[in-house]
């Protein structure tokens, strides 16, 4: 995914932008200015390349519209309305040029008079003058918009402090210049030296010392300390500055301004020089930060500090140098006495009254430094302070709250102190100490946590990924990320520490991106808070860290400072104050507190103690200590260790339990805080629902050893939405936590990884992994495949460990939702419950109770959830109770509209929410845009609602119907409506007769905010997307199927018209996706608008042409539409005229099939076989419609002729259809032989695989999950829709289906009846054609190798249900072929090939069918006198290519049913046998996985044709049939029991029936015994295989991938 990333500019660049403009006015922008301005706006920089490509100046940018912007370029609306209201707001508001003078001067704009000391200033021009001179008075003022630099107030260096811990940041602006005061106080002068600075060594110091030198003199003749400052605006002179404003000078060596004092003895006389040498202090070198340059600029302070002591009784006069140009020499001025005369230092003119005055002030000065330097300081409460900033003013820090630690190199002393950061929930460190890892704070916080090791460069997110990809790629939210900014001194890599300027220019980018990266796009704001830990003196790199989070977090409000350190503070703060008031960067610090203190303070907030021990069972009744550094390694799990939750603080007991239980009744998930409040008896006990003892006595059983034991075994909970099926699974792991080793697998984890992971939980410090306790999983709300997944990783872990047999290792609790659970039950009745919104009444008594002890602590509308629990969910209860709640609600603002969005995700869209962050957006917005604009404040505080604020901003309506809980798999604040019922009674109330569901959804659509809001925009986007995409399937635990999504079946049902346009806004809002353009294909021609859905299916095969799954519903739709044309026509003669059309479309839908073949073939993630029904459906119904015609008709007696010479000969083509079709003939005359070649192929495929409907459907529905639509064409049609009968039992009877056209293809091609051709075979078969015979064969069934077996199949224990769809299937299909006698079938189908196949010299194909035709009647255990014996088959197997890579798969499967040896042959015979199959074997391997592709085996399940029996000859051939025989008696949940559970090779028919063969297991491999070559064969079931190296038995069944082992025994 295209990295989404804003290049934000600060404030300050917008200040240059408009001085680089010369502050003109809006319309005289050019074309850079207007791009400057929008960055400063927070414009992206893709937009702002769209708008430079336009050429927008100033000009145009005034009389641009919203829809000029969106037409023009790529703009959202969103961001073309953000552009509009900000040019409205400068056009409005900003300020406009006056031809007035002597307006008000402002506070920034401060001038002094002249140099020469003016005091003259009547023509002062007010902040607009100065900022914006050359603007001038135009018709049009109210255009002229002076975008104001941001130039904040700063304070001065403290006298005497050291320069080195202070820094001024650029543009700031200083007090004015000021007199004597106190005396005390400093007066302050300010000089730009900007010229002065390029001057050489001599001038340079010549400029200096002449103005410290006059100042110094000024201020010690006035007894006042003082502070020049160079590098500091001092003048009008300074063009495009302010008074006071730093922009500093560069100083390349420091000591020209140190040795510039040495002026000192020159300019004064022998006996002050000293004085005077005391009294000025050397120079401070202030640095000047600036963020968009790396050169590096100070300001140049020397303090003057007139002692008392050291000047009584004196007055200084200097000579002051100067540079003479004309001589090239310093020259010195006459003497002169200076004094400081207010902001100036002049010349002293009448010098007896000044020196009258000496001990005046010497008295003073004398006094004024015997008084207190100041004022003791007020002693400010830090712990509560502190306590109130991390916890942003609550009593206790929150469990979902983040923290970002910015920290530099700890003090030894310090790193004892830091329990409080052992328990906050810390995303990353950004640590500035290249030694932390060995010897810092890292080094000790990895001995309690886990943590990754990053880089800042490990945050640049690549361009093909998503966030929530990167997300899982560092393992954010799992560990800490520890991101060592200044390189690492222990990592081998090259990452060295580097010094401040390279680090800037190397660093900079990086660490503006993983800022910008973290606030933008992982960290809603409000969620999180970042703490900058002083414990050393603070560098640049660390303070660039602070602008980029305060500019990427819009402000200072959760970024908290923590210091011990004056020093170190000091700095920090007056870099701050640069980007924010001096108030608030001091609300956000704390200053002066000992970390040791800062330790103790903090631990006592957290709700939980420092370094608490957590526990585990182990398998000898003890427990063992889990640390947590292991604990947190096994990421993918949440552990329950046995003292959970023991370490939560008393303090936050009593002030949370309240919330804890009222959150939980009201609809919150349950926690595990839940039960241990219960358990504790702090509030009332959890109910423990029926269920929960079943499952408990399922457990208990399943816990009781035994040799028959499974390694892994399942218990399955099936539950309704919101019926509290996640708690009754949570209470089961909660009450085993001390028996068992428990815990819950996190979302979003794969099954390799879970499975590592509760391997190590398992083992975790025991000493025998043969003697562990069993690990209790608990999967919620996860695919069944998922759980499979699981399950098989664990079998093949504990395989590879040689586990002994019987040893119970993991158990698998899942629970997920289901519309019928009891269902689900009756499919497997000893693993599977039911938890259900319906009470029984020994639960409606314990709710009755518990309700009752609630109502007494709680209002009904706070435990909601509870409440409507024990009422049943009665439809008339929720009713009135939904009315009641609703009453007075605002139908037209913002918190109702969010309610019906997320109400309407609720019911259609299962565990959906919005995130806080995407509701907070909403409602910003919408306030934002209501806002009255000429309220600024107002407009201010809306720009944000803080994290804690958020409810503050609901309707009480909402407040009580939505539910805030942490998604588990996002770490998202996720918002729901409490109940699903109750989301779906409020939207039917809030909605009239004339706002619909589809007003919602559409409306929904249009929610540019939220669509386009950065956070949480993956599962948004999902849940939104599924509204319109996701259909309902009933073995995905959904009440029905659907054609389409349930929101549009829902609204197709009221009017088709509303759906289709509502999902063409869908395709709209998701950028013209293929997929929702293929859906409306479908929802077209569903409605007959053929002409639309051809439409959309071109759009979308445009957008993905090569995915196989839209260009069959490309062809569905031309199928689809040539059905129509059938039955327009069907009732008048019809003609080659009148069908020509119809023929045109089948023939497009056959292209569009054979093109989906094509490329369902070459993809290797995909099996997609619609292509190939799709060609054969299509096919066979094009040749009935061409049968219809007089011409090609059977009525007629040259009809039969007409038509097979038409299709079958290169030439011929009858008068009659000459002309009409003179387009088709090609591809009509092509006709059989695509039907030929996609019937072989379904045949192969069908040969390969189960088909059973549940399998097929998981597949579509997976297709569906990875964006790849389902094969549409599997689905019921509408009904009397053409073919739909057959569309729907392909799926469902795959095989009948094949042989049903196979049938039809067969007497379609040819010329005469079955019967004819059986008795013309008899009485003169050299009369028939091989092409008559192989047709008649087909018509018979005996085309391919599937639908001969399918002849086996036994009818009788088919359900009623399949027994009158086949009966309406063969009322409207006319050429199914009618059942008749197998064995008579069979035999005729071998009377159709050669007497003596032996010398016929039959090709492979029909060496394969004749073959396989004799294997099915010998397994019908009939004798007969067509039947050949086995000897004679593996004869005629002899002609099957010797070069086993050219055979068909069906040949090669031949092989190994007719070569497998027998007991009685020689052991020279069964070596012979055992080769040929072995080498039939390693061919049907390597077909095997060319079929599967890159496909899990589990898509596609093998299926096994035959057993071996315990017969000879042919008999020793079983087929599956005689297995489902013994079987047919129990229900179908029984059957279903029997297999999964192995019982059914326990029968004693089974026994009889089959041969038990023996062999040895060798690392998780079957080898049979009797070959000398090594045989393996494949186990079905991998979890039957025997961990160690064993001597089994199994059973043999044979499939297309070789022989495979069924029931693996070992042996007594």
């Amino acid at each position: 995914m295209q990295k989404d990333k804003q290049d934000m500019e600060t404030l300050e660049e917008s200040a240059n932008m408009v001085e680089d403009s010369g502050m003109l006015p809006i319309e005289k922008w050019t074309e850079s200015d207007v791009s400057s301005w929008m960055r400063s706006i927070g414009v992206k920089e893709q937009y702002i390349q769209e708008l430079e490509k336009e050429e927008v100046n100033g000009k145009i940018l005034l009389g641009l519209t919203e829809d000029d912007l969106k037409q023009a370029t790529r703009i959202t609306s969103l961001v073309a309305r953000l552009i509009i209201r900000k040019r409205n707001e400068f056009v409005d508001k900003g300020l406009k040029i006056k031809e007035s003078k002597g307006s008000q001067q402002s506070g920034h704009g401060r001038q002094k008079g002249g140099k020469k000391g003016k005091k003259n200033v009547d023509h002062k021009k007010d902040e607009t003058d100065q900022i914006c001179p050359e603007a001038e008075p135009q018709a049009h003022q109210d255009q002229f918009v002076c975008v104001l630099p941001t130039k904040r107030d700063c304070k001065p260096r403290p006298l005497g402090k050291e320069g080195i811990d202070f820094t001024y940041a650029k543009h700031n602006v200083l007090q004015p210049e000021s007199g004597a005061f106190d005396l005390i106080y400093p007066c302050h002068e300010y000089k730009s030296l900007d010229n002065a600075a390029k001057l050489d060594r001599t001038r340079l110091q010549a400029k200096f010392a002449k103005e410290v030198l006059k100042f110094g003199t000024g201020c010690m003749n006035i007894r006042s300390n003082g502070t020049i400052h160079f590098g500091v605006m001092d003048s009008k002179d300074d063009a495009g500055y302010v008074h006071g404003e730093i922009i500093g000078v560069p100083v390349l060596e420091k000591d020209i301004y140190s040795d510039a004092l040495d002026h000192i003895e020159k300019c004064f006389s022998s006996s002050d020089s000293e004085h005077v040498r005391q009294c000025i202090r050397p120079p401070q070198f202030i640095e000047v930060m600036d963020m968009k340059s790396t050169e590096t600029r100070y300001v140049v302070e020397v303090d003057i500090v007139p002692s008392i002591s050291i000047v009584k009784n004196r007055v200084y006069s200097v000579r002051l140098p100067n540079f003479k140009e004309s001589s090239n020499k310093i020259e010195l001025e006459k003497k002169t006495i200076y004094r400081r005369v207010g902001s100036k230092t002049e010349p002293v003119n009448d010098e007896n009254d000044f020196y009258q005055r000496v001990r005046e002030r010497d008295d003073q000065r004398e006094k004024m430094e015997h008084c207190p330097s100041h004022t003791p300081d007020i002693c400010e409460d830090l712990g509560r302070k502190l306590t109130k900033l991390i916890t942003s003013g609550k009593k206790f820090i929150e469990n979902e709250k983040w923290y970002i630690l910015v920290t530099n190199k700890f003090k030894q002393d310090d790193l004892s102190s830091i329990d409080f950061l052992l328990n906050l929930k810390l995303f990353c460190v950004f640590d500035f100490d290249p030694d932390s890892r060995l010897s810092g704070l890292c080094s000790k916080y990895i001995q309690h946590h886990a943590a990754n090791m990053h880089f800042l460069q490990s945050y640049k997110i690549p361009s093909n990924m998503s966030v929530e990809e990167f997300e899982r790629h560092l393992h954010l939210f799992e560990q800490t990320s520890w991101i060592f900014c200044n390189g690492r001194n222990d990592y081998q890599g090259n990452e060295i520490p580097s010094d401040e300027m390279t680090w800037i220019k190397t660093k900079m980018t990086f660490l503006r991106e993983s800022v910008s990266l973290i606030c933008k796009q992982i960290l809603p704001k409000g969620t999180f808070s970042v703490i900058f830990l002083l414990t050393s003196p603070v560098e640049k790199p660390l303070l660039h860290t602070f602008l980029e989070f305060f500019t990427d977090m819009e402000g200072h409000e959760d970024i908290i400072c923590i210091s011990e350190s004056e020093e170190n503070y000091q700095k920090w703060q007056h870099f701050a104050e640069g980007s924010c008031e001096t108030e608030t960067v001091n609300r956000s610090s704390v200053v002066g507190m000992k970390m040791s203190h800062v330790d103790a303070t903090l631990q006592q907030i957290q709700p939980v103690s420092s370094r608490a021990s957590k526990h585990l069972p182990v398998y000898v009744k003890g427990q063992c200590h889990l640390e947590t550094r292991e604990e947190e390694q096994m990421h993918s799990l949440d552990i329950l260790s046995v003292d959970l939750c023991d370490e939560t603080s008393e303090d936050f007991i009593k002030e949370e339990k309240d919330n804890i239980e009222r959150q939980f009744y009201h609809g919150g998930r349950v926690t595990w805080l839940n039960f241990w409040l219960a358990e504790k008896k702090f509030v009332g006990e959890v109910i423990q629902r029926d269920a929960y003892r079943e499952i408990s006595k399922c457990l208990s059983d399943i816990l009781k050893w035994g040799v028959a034991q499974v390694p892994v075994n399942s218990i399955n909970i099936y539950h309704h939405p919101g019926s509290g099926g996640s708690t009754v699974a949570r209470q089961v792991l909660w009450n085993n936590r001390k028996d068992l080793r428990c815990a819950v697998v996190k979302p979003s984890y794969s099954a390799a990884t879970v499975s590592e992971h509760a391997v190590q939980l398992r083992e975790y410090e025991e000493t025998d992994p043969q003697k562990c306790l069993p690990v209790l999983l608990l999967v919620e709300d996860s695919k069944w495949d998922y759980v499979d997944d699981i399950r098989k990783e664990l079998e093949v872990a504990i395989s590879t460990k040689k586990i002994k047999q019987g040893t119970l290792c993991f158990i698998l609790l899942s629970c997920s939702f289901s519309y019928d659970p009891e269902k689900m039950c009756k499919i497997l009745p000893l693993q599977n419950f039911a938890v259900t919104q319906k009470l029984s009444p020994e639960e409606k008594r314990l709710f009755a109770t518990k309700r009752e002890s609630l109502e007494k602590q709680y209002q009904p509308e706070f435990i909601l959830t509870f409440v409507l629990m024990s009422e049943d969910f009665k439809p008339e209860y929720v009713e009135h109770f939904v009315k009641d709640l609703l009453q007075g609600i605002d139908h037209e603002s913002v918190v109702t509209r969010l309610i019906k969005y997320v109400a309407l995700l609720n019911i259609f869209v299962q565990n959906s929410f919005i995130s806080q962050s995407h509701c907070e957006a909403l409602l910003t917005f919408t306030t934002l845009t209501t806002a009255n604009q000429s309220d600024q404040w107002k407009e201010k505080e809306q720009k944000r609602f803080p994290q804690h604020a958020f409810e503050k901003h609901l309707s009480e309506q909402a407040k009580l119907l939505f539910t805030h809980s942490n998604d588990e798999k996002t770490h998202i604040q996720a918002i729901k409506i409490i109940h699903p019922r109750v989301a779906k009674e409020v939207l039917q109330q809030l909605l009239d007769n004339e706002q619909q569901q589809e007003k919602v959804a559409m409306d929904l659509l249009h929610e540019d905010v939220l669509f386009q809001h950065r956070f949480a925009r993956e599962p948004y986007v999902t849940f939104l997307r599924d509204l319109f995409m996701r259909r309902y399937r009933v073995d995905k635990g959904d009440k029905s199927d659907s054609l389409f999504s349930p929101l549009i079946e829902l609204v197709r049902k009221e009017t088709p018209e509303k759906a289709i346009k509502l999902l063409e806004e869908a395709h709209k809002r998701f950028d013209q996706d293929a997929f929702f353009a293929q859906q409306l294909a479908r929802l077209n021609y569903c409605y007959e608008k053929f002409e639309e859905a051809e439409v959309w299916a071109v759009k979308a095969e445009t957008k993905l042409p090569n995915n196989s799954f839209i260009l069959n519903t490309k062809g569905q739709v031309y199928r689809r539409w040539f059905d129509a044309k059938c039955n327009a026509i069907d009732q008048v003669p019809k003609t080659a005229e009148n069908i020509a059309g119809a023929v045109e479309t089948a023939l497009k839908a056959m292209e569009c099939f054979q093109k989906c073949e094509t490329i369902a073939i070459s993809d290797p993630e995909t099996m997609n076989n619609a292509g190939f029904f799709g060609t054969v459906t299509v096919g066979c119904s094009l040749l009935k419609l061409m049968f219809s015609l007089p011409v090609f008709s059977d009525k007629t007696t040259s009809g039969c002729t007409e038509r097979l010479n038409y299709l079958l000969t290169e030439d011929y083509i009858p008068k009659e259809v000459m002309k009409p079709w003179e387009k088709f003939h090609s591809k009509l005359k092509n006709l059989q032989k695509r039907l030929h070649e996609a019937l072989e192929w379904i045949s192969e495929d069908l040969s390969f695989f189960q088909t059973d409907i549940s399998s097929d459907q998981e597949e579509a529905s997976e297709n569906l999950d990875k964006k790849r639509p389902k094969n549409w064409s599997v689905h019921k049609p509408i009904a009397n829709r053409g073919t739909s009968a057959q569309s729907s039992e392909k799926i469902s009877h795959p095989k009948n289906w094949l042989t049903n056209k196979s049938s039809f293809y067969g007497k379609t091609f040819s010329d005469v009846s079955v019967s004819a051709i059986l008795k013309q075979c008899e009485s003169n078969p050299q009369s028939l054609t091989p092409f008559t015979k192989c047709m008649a064969i087909y018509h018979l069934g005996g085309g391919n190798i599937t639908t001969i077996f399918s002849l086996l199949t036994d009818q009788k224990d088919e359900n009623q249900q399949s027994l009158r769809v086949k009966e309406q299937n063969q009322k409207k299909d006319q050429h199914q072929v009618k059942k008749k006698n197998p064995v008579k079938v069979l035999e005729d189908i071998i009377s159709l090939y050669p007497s003596n196949p032996l010398r016929a010299r039959l090709d492979q194909k029909d060496l394969v069918n004749y073959i396989a035709t004799h294997i099915a009647l010998s397994c019908l255990s009939t004798p007969s006198k067509k039947l050949a014996g086995l000897k004679q088959l593996q004869r005629l197997s002899h002609q099957f290519p010797q070069e086993r890579k050219k055979c068909l798969s069906s040949a090669l499967f031949l092989l190994t049913l007719l070569f497998w040896p027998e007991e009685h042959d020689s052991d020279e015979e069964k070596e012979r046998k055992y080769d040929i199959v072995h080498s039939a074997v390693e061919c049907l391997e390597d077909s095997y996985w060319t079929k599967m592709k890159d496909i899990p085996p589990k898509k596609k399940r093998l299926y096994t044709h035959v057993f071996l029996g315990n017969g000879i000859g042919l008999e020793k051939i079983v087929h599956k049939s005689k297995v489902a025989s013994i079987t047919k008696l129990f229900s179908v949940s029984e059957r279903r029991i029997k297999w999964l559970s192995g019982e059914v090779w326990k029968m004693p028919e089974i026994a009889k029936l089959f041969k038990c063969v023996s062999g040895w297991t060798e690392d998780g491999t079957v080898y049979l015994v009797g070959p000398t070559k090594k045989f393996a064969i494949h186990s079905l079931y991998a979890g039957s295989v025997p961990y160690g190296n064993e001597n089994v038995t199994f059973y043999l069944g044979f499939t297309f991938r070789g022989p495979v082992a069924y029931h693996i025994t070992v042996k007594k």
